[in-house]
This record gives structure tokens, C-alpha cells and sequence, in this order.
């Protein structure tokens, strides 16, 4: 498959799962509580389930030998050169809360590299795509490359993170409040929609902790693409989660890592 029909597929993805997931955005739907043993409340919705199925299927059908991971149903053939890394929503307690900062997010690995995401906000009808060497914005307002802002000290960053409860008590969260209280404005609740302001040059910095793979391998292309740095916190690849920052200013990346890193 052409880089054009790939890209063509991936908004294929992005069309059928929104349509699955739409109807139940600011309805009445069914929720349930992925958390286990008084772990913190991990919702799952309907529309979570529906939209998953419609990507698994169409990917199966299109490509039956790429591996998959989502988030709802797991993992199949993941020794595949080529692994697609789903997430039908990226921010389910926005989406519950009716909020629209959630996305479905698609990503694409070869050979463990990330290579090209999608972060797809049907209610705002918005495509962030990326495939790390370039970045885009397709909206209703038309289309547009992205390219993250300059933002060499952390005392001029703007800093998102989805919950600063997230971070684990003692040294992860004392070492993410080091790098809150240095820059010039926090944000929280902003999940997926966080990085792809960051491509977009309106916020600088992202840090986070307790990812899964499947809520960052699409991004991360979308990040690279438009000029950012996404890594772990130890400067290694970030595409299997745990604790990842992004930067939109490779000089804040920097700074930013030596005080992660003291």
C-alpha cells in the first residue's frame, strides 16, 4: 500500500469508528468500571466497545497480517513487522463528563517504531495526522501544517497534564511539581487533545505518567512530525508508555529532562 492509500485507510478508520462513537456522546449509555481491587475508577463506555470493533475489523480485512493492540480487546499478533495501536477514546472521563478533549487515537508501528498516528475528534470534526516527518490539521476551518511554537525555558512554558493525581506519591510526583511550579501556566484534563495543541504551537510542554502504549504510539508521530520531542522521562522511546514528556522546543525538551532527572 502507497503512502497516499495508507493515509487514505487511516481516514477510512477515522470516518467509521467516529460514526460508531458519536451517538452515544452526550447520551445516556451504558458504563462500566475497568478498576480492580479499590484501584482508582477506570470507566469504559459502550461507545469505547463499538468503536474498537469497527477499527479491529477493518484492519483485519485490510491487512490480516499486521498485528493489533487496543486498549478494550487486547493484543494479536504483535510480533508483526507492522502493528496497528488503538485507542477508540483517549479521555473517556471527558467524553462521559460530555467535554470534547477526548480523540480516537491510531497509531501505526513498524518495527517497533512508531511511524505515522492519527488523533481523530469527530464531535470537533478534527484530524490531527502525523507520520513524524510532517504534521497536519484537517477541520472544518481547512487544512494546515503544523508546526510546534520556540520555548527555550521552562519559566515561559505552557504544561498540560490529564490529572496531577496520576502521578504516583513521593519521588514521581515531587519531581513533576519541580516542573510545575517553574512554568508559567498548568492545565489538567486534557489527555490526547494536549499533545496535538502542542503540535499545533499553542501549549509547549506535556508531561505525564502511567501511560499504556496505546495512549501515546499515535501521538508521537504527530508531535515529531510538527518539530516536538516525545520521550520517556529517561530520554529513552516513549511508545511503550509509563512516564512520558513532550516538548514542542527541543531546548525545553532538554531542560526539562535535567529537572525530571536531578
Amino acid at each position: 500500500m502507497s503512502v497516499v492509500d495508507l493515509a487514505r485507510f487511516m481516514d477510512e478508520l477515522a470516518t467509521e469508528s467516529g460514526q460508531a462513537i458519536l451517538p452515544f456522546f452526550r447520551a445516556h449509555f451504558g458504563l462500566d468500571d475497568k478498576a480492580h481491587d479499590g484501584a482508582a475508577f477506570d470507566p469504559v463506555t459502550e461507545a469505547d466497545r463499538a468503536a474498537e470493533v469497527v477499527l479491529r475489523n477493518m484492519i483485519r480485512q485490510a491487512f490480516p497480517t499486521h498485528g493489533i493492540l487496543g486498549e478494550e480487546f487486547g493484543s494479536e499478533r504483535l510480533d508483526a513487522e507492522c502493528v496497528w495501536v488503538l485507542d477508540p477514546i483517549d479521555g473517556t472521563r471527558a467524553f462521559i463528563a460530555g467535554l470534547p478533549t477526548w480523540g480516537t487515537l491510531i497509531g501505526l508501528t513498524k518495527g517497533g517504531v512508531a511511524v505515522r498516528g492519527m488523533m481523530h475528534q469527530p464531535f470537533l470534526d478534527e484530524r490531527f495526522s502525523g507520520d513524524g516527518a510532517s504534521a497536519r490539521l484537517r477541520s472544518p476551518r481547512g487544512e494546515r501544517v503544523l508546526r510546534t511554537r520556540r520555548c527555550e525555558a521552562v519559566a515561559d512554558a505552557i504544561l498540560a497534564t490529564t490529572d496531577p493525581r496520576l502521578f504516583e506519591e513521593g519521588e514521581e510526583r515531587d519531581r513533576f511539581q519541580s516542573v510545575q511550579s517553574a512554568v508559567r501556566m498548568a492545565r489538567y484534563g486534557t489527555d490526547c487533545y494536549a499533545y496535538c495543541m502542542l503540535a499545533a504551537g499553542q501549549i509547549d510542554l506535556v508531561v505525564e505518567a502511567g501511560l499504556k502504549p496505546y495512549d501515546i504510539v499515535a501521538l508521537i508521530p504527530i508531535v515529531e512530525g510538527a518539530g516536538g520531542v516525545v520521550t520517556a522521562w529517561d530520554g529513552g522511546p516513549a511508545t511503550q508508555g509509563g512516564r512520558v514528556v513532550a516538548a514542542g522546543d527541543p531546548r525545553l525538551h532538554e531542560a526539562v529532562l535535567r529537572q525530571l532527572n536531578p
